[in-house]
């Protein structure tokens, strides 16, 4: 057995696996939070690309902005932290929708969800529990599957996940952008981002924001930053060189088993029925 367990790292609250390092009493009173009309939220389910993201927002020229670390990262100092800076906020989280504060709810402040392929996403979260020591050690690719597909896993299931966002997927003030386009066509998903953010940059500044977010140049800054603390936009780890790994699209081939994806597949087809957001996956299964 591995010498990092399950009980000393995580705990549950409302019966979704959380990181200690989100404590219950900041968890507790999310809803005391106090949303501005300006603030943006970052939104995705662990490993779904949420530092590259933040990433291309930080490179936008002249947005005047601040890039805080996640909403639920923390202890009840948290919300008051939050309050001190004066620039607009990205405030980025990997919390389901229910699990908001009411406030960013009431105000209709606008909110980025990135959405990864859940079999990419399970890779990435597996080699994350092997390299994180804030996560449960974890020994095969095979338990841990079955612990991403049962939902035992640090925010939940996949599935739940993006469903409790999927249902807001008409709210005017949530723009919902996938992993794999911003793979395809960076300029294309960087240019939804800033119209969505009212924020007016030319091709030119486009295309620089895309070179500099680029994977490459992410995981070399990575290196670089990786001693700065108050650069934390993961709730799991303020180690930048356990965030960026591979960044690919399509690598959980080389993952699953036949019989694995048969079972995957027979529960995203379960889970996800419904879902229209789901059918953007079949490229990618």
């Amino acid at each position: 057995m591995s010498s990092r367990n399950q009980s000393s790292s995580l705990h549950k609250f409302k019966e979704i696996l959380f990181s200690t390092m989100s404590s219950e009493e900041l968890l507790n009173s999310l809803d005391s939070f106090s949303a501005r009309e300006d603030d943006v939220f970052l939104v995705s389910y662990p490993k779904s690309g949420t530092h590259w993201f933040a990433k291309v927002i930080e490179n936008i020229p002249n947005a005047d902005i601040t890039l805080t670390s996640p909403i639920e990262l923390g202890d009840i100092s948290k919300l008051e932290e939050l309050k001190t800076y004066c620039k607009r906020r990205i405030i980025p989280t990997h919390l389901n929708y229910n699990m908001l504060p009411m406030d960013i709810k009431q105000k209709q402040c606008k909110i980025i969800y990135i959405i990864r392929n859940p079999k990419d996403t399970a890779v990435s979260l597996f080699h994350y529990y092997r390299d994180n020591p804030n996560l449960p050690g974890v020994e095969t690719w095979a338990a841990f599957l079955e612990l991403f597909l049962r939902g035992n896993v640090v925010y939940g299931s996949w599935f739940d996940h993006v469903l409790s966002w999927e249902s807001h997927k008409n709210d005017k003030n949530i723009l919902f952008i996938f992993y794999e386009e911003m793979k395809k066509d960076s300029s294309k998903s960087i240019k939804k981002i800033t119209s969505f953010l009212d924020i007016n940059v030319s091709d030119n500044e486009i295309n620089q924001i895309a070179w500099k977010s680029s994977f490459r140049e992410m995981k070399n800054n990575a290196a670089k930053e990786n001693c700065d603390p108050n650069k934390t936009i993961c709730v799991l780890t303020s180690n930048k060189n356990l965030v960026f790994r591979k960044g690919a699209v399509g690598d959980w081939i080389n993952y699953f088993t036949s019989e694995q994806k048969r079972v995957f597949d027979e529960l995203f087809t379960e889970k996800m029925k419904h879902s229209e957001l789901a059918r953007h996956f079949e490229d990618y299964s």
